[in-house]
This record gives C-alpha cells, structure tokens and sequence, in this order.
C-alpha cells in the first residue's frame, strides 16, 4: 500500500490546496509516483478528468503538479452548490443526485464505500498519496457520517497534519482549540501541524511554537512563508473572488460580474496574467464600468436564478449600455446561455421557473435537458482560426440563427454563437482563454499587442516554485520521510 498523509486545516482557505500541489510537485521532482486525493470537494470550479466526469479544479490542479493523468477517483465526491443550502452531487465523477444540507448528511455514510473504493484505486501502483481535507476537522457537529477529515482519515489509516493560516490571525488558538475538542481517537491521528502563510521574522514565533507544543505535544514541521507562486495558480472557491483587488488602470479593461453560482471562474485567469489587461470582478452592489471594453459573462451553476440576479443588480442596463456604447460581449457556458433571447427549462432542472427571458442579445434560445455534457474538447475559434483545447460540463442545448455564425468548431460540430457584427459571442467551451494564439488574437483586436506568453507554462513554474519554497522552510526530517 502507498503512504499517505492527510493536510487537514483549522478551518476553510487556510491554504492546503496550494501546499498539497507544492508537496505533490516536490515529491514528482525526487522521482516518485505521487497522486492527489480529496475526500470531498464543495466547489463549481470543476474540470473534466483525463478518464472522463467531473472532479474539482484544485485536483485537477494537483495531478498537473503530481505530473500524473487526472482521475474521476481523486476527488469522488463534488459537491456543486446550487443554492443557499442545496447542492448537486457528483460521485466518482457522474450526477448522483441533489440534496439540500440536512439531507446530505444522512447520505454521508452512504457515500463513504465510494470514497475508500477511490481512494484504493488512487493507491494503487502509488509511492506516495497526498490527501486534502475540507474545511476543518473541527466542525465536530458535522463528525457523525465524516468522509472528508477524520472520518476518512481513521477509517483509511492515514496520519493527518494539521494547516494553521497565520494571516489571519488567531493560529495558536485554532490549533489548540482543534486539539481541545477532537475526541482521543481523532486527536491520536494527527502526527503534527504545518503553520501557513507567515511574514516576516520567523523567529518571532518561537514562543508560539513551544505554547502550542506545550498545549497539544505536537511537533512544528514548519513554517510556511506566503509563497508569492501561489497567485498565478488557478483559484479553487469563490472565496478567492472577494479578496482580488482591482489594479491599476490599464490598457484593455475587461469587467466580469461576479454571479452568486459563479462556476469556473478560473477561465478567467489567463487575462489576469496578461501585463496590458485590467480584470475588473463586478460585485453585488456595484455598477459596471462605463469605460470597460469587454465584458465576459462567466458560467453558472444556475443560469435562471443568476439571470434573476443579474437583473436585481441593475447589470442587465448596464450591459445593454456597454453593448450601445460599441463594447464586446463574451458569454461562457451559463453565460452563454443568459445571452439568449429565452432559457426553457420545462423539466424544473434548476428550480420551479420554466421560463425566463434572457439578455437577448444573441438571437439563440436554450432549452434545460437532464443529460450533462462532460467532457474534454479539442476545438478552433472562427472569429481567430485559433487551436482551441478545454473543456465542456453543462446542460442545456441552445440553438436560434445566431448558431448559424458558431464561434467554434469543437470535435469537428459548430459550437456557440456570434452576432451579426460580430460584437456578442457565446460558447459552452471553457478554457478558451487558456489558448495562448486565441488570448494574442483576442487582445490584438483590441489593438494590444497580445504578447502574455505562455500560460501553461507560468503555472507549471509557479509549481515548482512552490515546491521549492516548501522543501527550504519544511522540517527537513520530516520532508525525509515523506518524499525521502
């Protein structure tokens, strides 16, 4: 049986995305066979695994780092919020159902042969499995049925450490206080603690370290500074979206609405990476910019109920005042859909509303259908004559005359819409942006010179360098054991 070792945090966005895809790289760069695994995911950022379904971004992430194919079995449960307390659930990368959040936890136990089954296959022929937590062992109101920390993690007999984010303040309390409430069992399976995030002089916590130690008896494998490689990695939740501060005005202004079931957003991150480009995320509250040139509609995990939204903000005046102004438009997947004339969905997939109006800025209507699209394209934009390789999940077939200019031919069948003028597109293709030739082509139509190299490249570096700032400031004895 492979090792394994479980990063589990003192509470959500502590880091041990980033840190299982360092450790994940730093173990592949000594030469061993290592793979990812997360229990259960919670995110609408999702990707197409290499053996087809759906897995969370951040996994698909870490099997990049891994340099290993990507599978349905490193994350076997997603689920996919779709509203305030309701989620679709994927397992083992195929639609299991919804539930809302009481519900969910009487399937939980239910669940838990699916994940140990995955969690065989991800080991198998493996040196090494690194396994990411869900937000926090802590939740001990949620212990009963757990199959994302300690649940699994005793169940599979893999040690966890715990991840402390000290940016935020409070990491003495949250790694005691995690300590104080887990019962002797749970508190038996953490072999040490990882502190996440720090500035400055690191020997101003010394003290810190021996309070913890003396509280909790459990060793420091390290403190982890902010490593700066982790900001051009792709975002895993949303929660990322209302720390991202607007830079300084730029050439080309691209404004993005940020949609309360916003889903893969990480489309987006090869703009920010371009030097000539200001990515403006539109919140709740605000007003789109007037002297934005571009506005991409991200995709939604519920297109109906964010076109409800969209319109409650005011955004829908705002777009049609960006569209009067001679500004462009770019739908992707959900936003695609708003961009119609009428979303039906006759069979109430996403809720009580059959119809709704859309933005009616392409003439195209979408019908809901329960069977999902999932899978990986290879494609070519006819705006741009650009390769184009991503992805597609959604629901939903959409068609109307504006199909009749498709902005892309994906496996060889038109995808997506282009107005008239050629000012409005739509498509179901995520990762378009990804495509260095289509992002140069896009951003010179804009007059820029659309030179931001290669993006898949930048993230690969910023892989290795975090694995490098991970093997500097980790205990190196226990590095040793771990990828030795």
């Amino acid at each position: 049986m492979a090792r394994a070792i479980m990063l589990q945090g003192t509470g959500s966005d502590v880091g041990k995305t980033v840190l299982v895809a360092g450790l994940c790289r730093l173990a592949a760069n000594r030469g061993l066979t290592v793979r990812p695994f997360k229990p259960q995911n919670m995110s609408n950022n999702a990707a197409v695994a290499d053996d087809g379904g759906e897995i969370g971004r951040a996994q698909w992430l870490q099997s990049l780092a891994a340099r290993t194919p990507s599978s349905v079995h490193m994350n076997p449960v997603l689920l996919k919020p779709q509203s305030d307390n309701g989620s679709q659930i994927i397992v083992q990368g195929r639609v299991f159902g919804q539930a809302k959040g009481r519900d969910y936890q009487r399937l939980k136990p239910e669940l838990l042969g699916a994940v140990l089954e995955s969690f065989e296959k991800v080991a198998a022929g493996t040196d090494l499995v690194i396994v990411e937590g869900a937000g926090s062992p802590a939740e001990i109101n949620l212990r009963a049925g757990d199959i994302a920390n300690m649940g699994f993690a005793t169940r599979a007999g893999v040690p966890v450490v715990l991840v402390g984010d000290i940016d935020r303040g409070g990491v003495i309390a949250s790694l005691v206080g995690t300590h104080a409430i887990l019962d002797e069992g749970d508190r038996a399976m953490i072999a040490g603690y990882i502190i996440n995030k720090f500035r400055g002089d690191v020997s101003l916590f010394d003290d810190g370290i021996r309070a913890i130690e003396g509280f909790t008896g459990w060793p420091c494998f390290g403190i982890v500074p902010w490593l700066r490689g982790a900001a051009r990695l792709p975002a895993e939740d949303s929660v990322v979206l209302e720390r991202l501060a607007r830079g300084g005005a730029r050439a080309l202004k691209i404004a993005v609405p940020v949609l309360p079931r916003i889903a893969n957003f990480d489309d987006l991150d090869p703009l920010r990476t371009e030097p000539d480009v200001e990515l403006v995320f539109v919140r709740a509250g605000e007003r789109m910019p007037a002297d934005a040139s571009l506005v991409v509609l991200p995709g939604s995990k519920s297109t109906i109920s964010d076109l409800a939204d969209f319109r409650v903000q005011g955004w829908d005046r705002d777009l049609q005042a960006h569209v009067g102004r001679g500004g462009r438009v770019i739908g992707i997947c959900g936003g695609y859909q708003m961009l119609g004339r009428t979303v039906h969905d006759p069979l109430g997939i996403e809720g009580g509303t059959l119809e709704t109006p859309g933005l009616a800025l392409l003439d195209v209507e979408t019908e809901m259908a329960p069977e999902k699209t999932v899978r990986n394209s290879h494609a070519r934009s006819t705006e741009y004559d650009a390769p184009l390789d991503g992805y597609q999940i959604h629901l939903g077939i959409t068609r109307g005359p504006d199909c009749n200019r498709p902005s892309a031919i994906i496996d060889g069948a038109p995808d997506g819409a282009l107005s008239s003028d050629g000012r409005i597109m739509g498509t179901y293709l995520h990762g378009l942006f990804g495509s260095d030739t289509y992002r140069a082509r896009l951003l010179q139509s804009f007059g820029l010179s659309g030179e931001g190299g290669n993006y898949r490249e930048s993230v690969d570096r910023a892989l290795d360098e975090i694995a490098s700032g991970l093997e500097k400031h980790l205990d190196p004895r226990w590095l040793a054991g771990l990828v030795g």
